[in-house]
């Protein structure tokens, strides 16, 4: 099993790119935190390369920045390649496949109410709470408000309550007029 859960500071803002095939690429650095203080009182963070891909990517780089608290999900991958003086190199970095927000948006301190979004995002199309994709724009983050429609069965064709002539009994009264309960 190759999973990797980590929760820490953005370093400096994302680093985003789209590959040739337009596919969106994500690169930051995680400073996380160690368990256990020094001899002088103080934490030590190991400093963690993760990329993430495809909507993962937009939406770290479109809520995120340097300095952000963020928790993320995914799997550890080695690479090589030839650098620019033909040496190899090898990478080791954390693959996103889920990112979620950690602080609020006064925490985080950004003031435009983005981070108070409870939003989770991972690489299957999938995320966790569904909220406006679009920034907040400097207003407050509320909660999402439910439509204020009633639906109404269309009363002229009764076939489809064919066969029953028995009164219907329910445990509040319901105004005939609208269908709507009455109290």
């Amino acid at each position: 099993m190759n999973k990797v859960i980590l929760v820490g500071r953005l370093t400096k803002d994302p680093e985003v790119k789209n590959t040739a095939s337009q596919v969106t690429v994500c690169r930051f650095t995680l400073a996380v935190d160690r368990r256990f203080k020094d001899n002088n009182g103080q934490r030590q963070a190991d400093f963690i390369s993760c990329v993430a891909w495809r909507q993962t990517a937009n939406f770290i780089s479109s809520y995120f920045h340097k300095g952000s608290k963020i928790a993320v999900v995914g799997s550890i991958q080695t690479r090589t390649f030839d650098d620019a003086s033909g040496q190899k190199r090898y990478v080791t970095e954390v693959v996103v496949d889920e990112a979620e927000f950690v602080d609020s948006a006064n925490a985080a301190g950004n003031g435009n109410g983005n981070a108070s979004q409870p939003r989770q995002y991972n690489n299957n199309n999938n995320y966790s709470r569904s909220y406006d994709d679009a920034p907040n724009s400097g207003a407050a983050a509320s909660a999402p408000v439910a439509p204020q429609r009633q639906i109404i069965p269309d009363s002229s064709d009764d076939s489809s309550f064919a066969g029953s002539d028995d009164e219907l009994s329910l445990p509040f009264p319901i105004d005939d007029d609208t269908g709507n309960i009455s109290f």
